[in-house]
């Protein structure tokens, strides 16, 4: 189990990969209520225009939820988590969701861990930069 005190300033979270494919994109559209055909209609224009669909920014958002989870275990408990969508994923395309440990401290008596998160598409682009903070117990 993940302990405050273990934690450093400039620890990286394990790392976690997607690859999510149009029928991954579906049932996030059924599950999130989503169902912009820009997530799953090769044939809208939008789409057409930009040469695929995309995948859902709040997929990302998720995935990222799930990388500061995933870290976390029942060590403690995610107080927020937040992003911006600065870049495009395509599905069957892998993105990695990357973290690091910004700051650690004590305030008002909750021990307080600071990540900042992201994902990068195949290029090594940050397409979805963004933040948690973690309370221990």
């Amino acid at each position: 189990m993940l302990r405050f005190d273990d934690i450093n300033e400039g620890d990286a979270l394990p790392e976690l990969r997607k690859t999510p494919t149009l029928q991954n994109l579906v049932k996030y559209s059924a599950g999130s209520g989503d169902f912009n055909p820009l997530h799953h209609d090769y044939n809208f224009p939008q789409a057409k225009q930009i040469g695929s669909i995309i995948v859902h920014g709040r997929f990302k958002y998720a995935s990222l939820g799930e990388l500061v989870s995933n870290w976390v275990g029942h060590g403690g408990r995610i107080l927020e988590i937040s992003c911006q969508y600065k870049g495009m994923d395509l599905p069957n395309k892998e993105f990695v969701c990357r973290g690091v440990v910004k700051k650690k401290s004590i305030e008002g008596g909750r021990k307080v861990v600071e990540v900042d998160v992201w994902t990068e598409n195949a290029e090594g682009k940050k397409t979805t930069p963004g933040s948690a903070v973690v309370v221990f117990p």
